[in-house]
């Protein structure tokens, strides 16, 4: 009994082991159609959170994610996640001629639900990271439907 418990025990060990980050922290700028900071933070050996603050619009976006990060191709640092979250945006009234506002250029607040996946690569010899993903929104309250051009490059510094 304690043989198996002993290898049971290094095998749940050597599994965490397997999927543990090598940063607990990254702080850095995602740049894409829409530009901001990025700041994740691990809260287990695979799950992050993710906080993005970003400009599109003329306004911004707050957005929070929880995501899940495993290995990717058996290569070490190299990682891809997948996870969902939500966004509130303030949008500023310089797009009133653009055909998805409509009302004469006033400001507009959105409230949506967001889809991430990517792929980042945590450099051994310095502190950074850089990470690709895609984003896809859908605003439910406000300029309601589907955003799926938030295609983003993220450098971090981590710790």
């Amino acid at each position: 009994m304690r043989k198996l418990l002993f290898v049971a025990t290094l095998f749940l060990f050597a599994t965490f082991a397997a999927n543990a980050q090598d940063y607990n922290t990254g702080i850095g700028f995602r740049g894409g159609l829409s530009n901001g900071l990025t700041v994740k933070h691990f809260i287990g050996s695979n799950k992050a959170i993710e906080g993005l603050l970003s400009t599109r619009w003329h306004g911004f976006h707050v957005t929070g994610l929880y995501e899940i990060h495993a290995q990717a191709f058996n290569t070490p640092r190299l990682n891809w996640y997948y996870g969902f979250g939500g966004h509130v945006g303030f949008w500023g009234d310089n797009y009133k001629n653009h055909p998805w506002f409509d009302d004469n250029g006033s400001s507009h607040t959105v409230v949506g639900i967001d889809g991430i996946i990517g792929i980042e690569y945590n450099i051994e010899a310095i502190p950074f990271n850089i990470g690709l993903d895609w984003k896809p929104g859908f605003n439910l309250i406000g300029y309601t439907g589907f955003w799926g051009d938030e295609l983003a490059l993220s450098v971090r510094f981590i710790f």
